[in-house]
């Protein structure tokens, strides 16, 4: 059973005829993003390192029926100069061009920085950052220079530092200052745009990364620790990476749109003031109501604190009991 067509707030023609490459593209926020940019008419690629889970995904995006495509692209570990090159290189000559490149992959694991070895920061470093260049250079070399586009690096909450991930924390705020280097470098000579989205503590697959202890703590009490009181959705990263890909963002340039509820202004409790587990702000996703087709990879605990997220309602809505997806 295929899971639901993804519903976007966008218009489903506001990408026809464009062509946008996801890394990460087959889990969690990747395969969020591949639906909704096939449901907007687009031709978007989907490349990672592991091929299952992006055949996967490229098989719920024809089995949805979408005006637009996927297609996967196979291996690709952006770590590696020579096959960053030669990705886009496969993307133009297949479909002609590039007009948007979403650097999605990354990754990290939770580590006291005391213990993280030289082996491990330089893995992390060279997946988040290094990886993240590798991509962009190779796309605006290969493409875009001559023709412009738009490049999105998602990145993490880093702001006030990153409790047992230094080496990732490190890592994203280089990209950060890498995405507003570039946009001064290679902007006035091109028309290509470079942008940034940080998520902050969402619900989904990549929770499912971290240790059992970890997603405990997440689900009992960091879920509601920023002013809007829950954890974010993979489609609410989503809506805010497709904007930026589309004529809309035309003057939004070096810029990061932070999509974490208010967590990077959070600054603890005050006073007696601390933030509530019962949250005011409704939740979107694309898919609708969750589906054992379509669960986004959650374990029980994670499932159930996404039923509570997904019955929260607007205050003063007279309908009490109405579902807000």
């Amino acid at each position: 059973m295929a899971p639901s067509r993804y519903d976007s707030i966008y218009k489903s023609s506001l990408l026809a005829g464009k062509v946008v490459l996801v890394t990460g593209g087959g889990t969690g926020i990747g395969r969020c993003i591949a639906h909704e940019l096939a449901s907007l008419s687009c031709t978007v690629v989907i490349a990672a390192r592991r091929l299952s889970p992006l055949l996967k995904t490229q098989e719920e995006i024809g089995a949805a029926g979408y005006e637009g495509r996927c297609d996967v692209l196979h291996p690709l570990d952006i770590r590696d100069h020579e096959q960053c090159k030669k990705a886009i290189q496969d993307v133009v000559r297949k479909w002609g061009r590039l007009d948007g490149l979403v650097n999605n992959a990354g990754g990290q694991f939770p580590s006291p920085a005391e213990k993280i070895s030289p082996k491990g920061w330089r893995s992390v470093v060279d997946l988040n950052l290094t990886g993240t260049f590798f991509m962009a250079q190779a796309a605006y070399e290969g493409y875009m220079k001559e023709n412009g586009g738009s490049i999105v690096n998602v990145i993490v909450d880093m702001w006030n530092g990153w409790y047992w991930v230094a080496h990732s924390a490190a890592a994203r705020a280089g990209v950060y200052n890498l995405t507003r280097t570039l946009a001064q470098e290679w902007t006035p000579h091109s028309g290509v745009r470079i942008n940034c989205v940080a998520p902050g503590a969402i619900i989904g697959a990549g929770q499912s990364n971290y240790p059992p202890s970890v997603q405990k703590k997440v689900i009992e009490s960091f879920s509601y620790q920023n002013p809007s009181g829950r954890l974010g959705t993979e489609s609410e990263v989503s809506s805010a990476i497709v904007f930026l890909l589309t004529p809309g963002a035309s003057y939004i340039n070096g810029a990061c749109i932070n999509v974490d509820g208010g967590q990077s202004i959070r600054q603890g409790p005050i006073f007696d003031t601390v933030f509530s587990p019962d949250s005011k702000l409704p939740i979107y996703h694309g898919f609708g109501s969750p589906s054992p087709d379509d669960d986004l990879g959650m374990g029980p605990g994670f499932r159930e604190l996404f039923g509570r997220m997904a019955a929260i309602k607007p205050p003063g809505d007279a309908e009490k009991g109405k579902s807000n997806l």
